[in-house]
């Protein structure tokens, strides 16, 4: 009996060495996780002589499997708590063993042809049971205090793994999150000191602008007055042909020092509440009848409900004119203008949409449309859209275009409404 006794107690020590020398080897990486688990899984089976191990994690009433000492299928990897032995061991807080489940099934059931059952929870340093440590054996069977203890060992490093995996992953969603938010603050910032630039830089042309064409404006109006005076004379065709070209030419130039003056000078805006419905509803009469539009028709399709938004009402009514008109110019007669009202309550924004079914714009041409000076028309001065979107930005609000074979043109108009 004495050497019986001795011999176990050799063998106990040497297989508490054996554990801590496995332990010792084991090595957890960030994001392997897995293979770690499941090293320590098949480190339980072998020391304690044991069929197989898993190790479980547990939220909410659930339980997962992330590892196992043997191949068990992507099947039996989620289960719930209720009924199972794992549950018992998670509910308890404490290790649980079953020499036959088939004896003693107050506890729970394991799974099917395993008799004996060691279960012992994963505590994290704050106490919290996340997990289990579940070993179980085909034939019924008893677990000495050493075994007990070797599993506990293994169990208390599967939950410091298991914690700082959740910690690190937890640490890389903020760090994601904060690089984000950096991310889209410094676009903002990016974004507000482009506009101040702008800003500025549009105060300055528009004060150098006002000189230049008050000196410009004094001698072109002498000389258009003497090209007035010249149509009061019996002029030879080929002189009144001069003199109406010279009169029109006169007539763009005038036009393009009010469209520069009024693109450079800074957007003073009158705000007041207006019901984007009515104000086009007043306003349709004016765009149906604009010399543009001969021979072809607009429809207004409002939103359903009243639509207000913090605005200029004459500068509005500027965009809504200038955008109709380039409409009706791009379209053949007999064709249709549609103007359409969308509230996105939800957004709290409007989208007033402009759409013509004429020839596509080129893609290479689109972003290009809103620049100062660019135009596709041979007599245009290139400014109405830029005009356009200058007065747009000036209610917080955004002017898009886009164009397509199959869809012809549209031109969105976004701006914040008011309660």
């Amino acid at each position: 009996m004495f050497f019986n006794s001795l011999f176990l107690q050799l063998g106990e020590r040497q297989r508490k060495q054996q554990a801590v020398a496995m332990l010792s080897s084991l090595s957890y990486r960030d994001g392997k996780l897995p293979e770690y688990l499941k090293e320590i899984a098949c480190g339980v089976s072998k020391l304690i002589g044991i069929d197989l191990s898993v190790v479980t994690i547990c939220h909410r009433g659930s339980g997962k499997i992330l590892a196992s000492s043997i191949d068990m299928g992507k099947d039996h990897h989620s289960y719930s708590l209720h009924g199972h032995l794992s549950g018992t061991v998670v509910k308890n807080r404490k290790n649980l063993i079953v020499e036959d489940t088939q004896v003693c099934s107050e506890y729970g059931v394991g799974p099917d042809g395993y008799r004996a059952y060691l279960g012992i929870p994963l505590k994290t340093s704050k106490g919290e049971v996340i997990g289990t440590v579940c070993s179980f054996h085909k034939r019924p069977r008893n677990f000495s205090d050493q075994e007990l203890e070797i599993t506990q060992l293994f169990a208390e490093r599967a939950a410091t793994a298991i914690d700082n995996y959740q910690l690190y992953q937890q640490q890389r969603q903020f760090n994601e999150a904060l690089e984000a938010e950096v991310a889209r603050r410094t676009e903002q910032l990016r974004q507000a000191q482009a506009k101040l630039v702008e800003k500025e830089r549009l105060a300055a042309i528009g004060e150098f602008a006002s000189g230049i064409i008050h000196e410009i404006r004094n001698p072109f109006t002498t000389m258009k007055m003497g090209l007035n005076f010249f149509k009061k004379l019996d002029l030879s065709e080929p002189a009144q042909v001069r003199l109406c070209l010279a009169l029109e030419e006169a007539d763009r130039l005038e036009r393009l020092l009010k469209e520069i003056l009024l693109y450079a000078k800074p957007q003073n805006l009158e705000l007041l509440a207006i019901d984007i419905n009515q104000l086009i509803t007043n306003l349709l009469v004016a765009l149906q009848i604009m010399p543009e539009g001969e021979g072809r028709k607009l429809e207004f399709y409002p939103a359903n409900s009243p639509v207000n938004i913090m605005g200029d009402e004459d500068k509005i009514k500027q965009v809504l004119i200038n955008l109709v008109r380039n409409a009706y110019e791009a379209i053949n007669i007999g064709d249709i203008v549609k103007l359409q009202i969308e509230h996105q309550t939800q957004e709290q924004q409007v989208y007033i949409r402009i759409h013509n079914g004429g020839d596509p714009i080129p893609a290479e041409v689109l972003p290009k449309l809103t620049q100062p000076f660019f135009s596709t028309k041979s007599s245009g001065t290139g400014l109405g859209l830029a005009i356009v979107k200058r007065i747009i930005e000036a209610h917080n609000g955004e002017l898009s275009i886009t164009s397509t074979a199959g869809l012809g043109t549209i031109i969105s108009i976004k701006l914040p409404t008011s309660s």
